[in-house]
């Protein structure tokens, strides 16, 4: 009873939180229903034994993407005007993006029901060991079977964040830059002077 009372509350919050992120008017409160909303995401994963995509949520999603979006938001000078002027612009657009899609759900749910497609089925190979959580078997499958594969995510990551850096990497030249050499070379006696001012002539500048 306690598990279908906490899925209708999360199912129930999480639409809730989605609808306020799309339509609230200050892109501060619309990251923090986002933020609202994967929690509330992530109680729905846990009910349905999946603590490793709840877990993913919380970290990745909130703790990372979520809070970057905020600084992002709050540290830009965001015209607002600028912005509803922008969205009323673009929302022809919007719209003829969005009935495409949904034509594109309708075609494939029609293919599928038709069985013209027909999903694929476990063979068994990864089915969860007995007894094991849901994140040692994620675990096992991913440093086991698919470790290959995670290694090459991680290579191709690594040189998409290398390249980003790269590309993005300017010499500034408005700027004098320091020497580094000069400053560790330079003496005690050349960085101090000890002066004697006489009373009411002040110091020498």
């Amino acid at each position: 009873m306690i598990q279908i009372i906490a899925f209708y509350l999360f199912a129930a919050l999480t639409i809730a939180s989605a609808v306020a992120t799309i339509f609230s008017r200050n892109p501060v409160h619309s990251v923090l229903f986002l933020i609202l909303a994967f929690f509330n995401a992530a109680g729905l994963m846990v009910l349905v034994g999946a603590e490793f995509i709840a877990m993913l949520l919380i970290i990745v999603y909130v703790g990372a993407v979520a809070v970057l979006f905020l600084f992002v938001v709050m540290m830009l000078d965001i015209d607002f005007a600028e912005l509803r002027a922008g969205f009323v612009k673009n929302f022809p657009l919007g719209l003829l993006v969005a009935a495409v899609l949904v034509a594109e759900l309708l075609v494939g749910l029609g293919v599928l029901k038709s069985g013209a497609m027909t999903l694929g089925t476990p063979d068994g190979t990864a089915a969860i060991p007995v007894g094991a959580s849901n994140i040692e078997a994620i675990g096992a499958l991913m440093y086991g079977r698919y470790l290959f594969l995670f290694e090459a995510a991680g290579l191709i990551l690594l040189v998409a964040m290398i390249g980003a850096i790269v590309l993005t990497h300017r010499q500034r030249t408005d700027t004098r830059g320091q020497n580094i050499s000069k400053q560790i070379a330079r003496r005690p006696d050349e960085a101090t002077v000890n002066v004697k001012p006489e009373v009411g002539k002040g110091v020498q500048l």
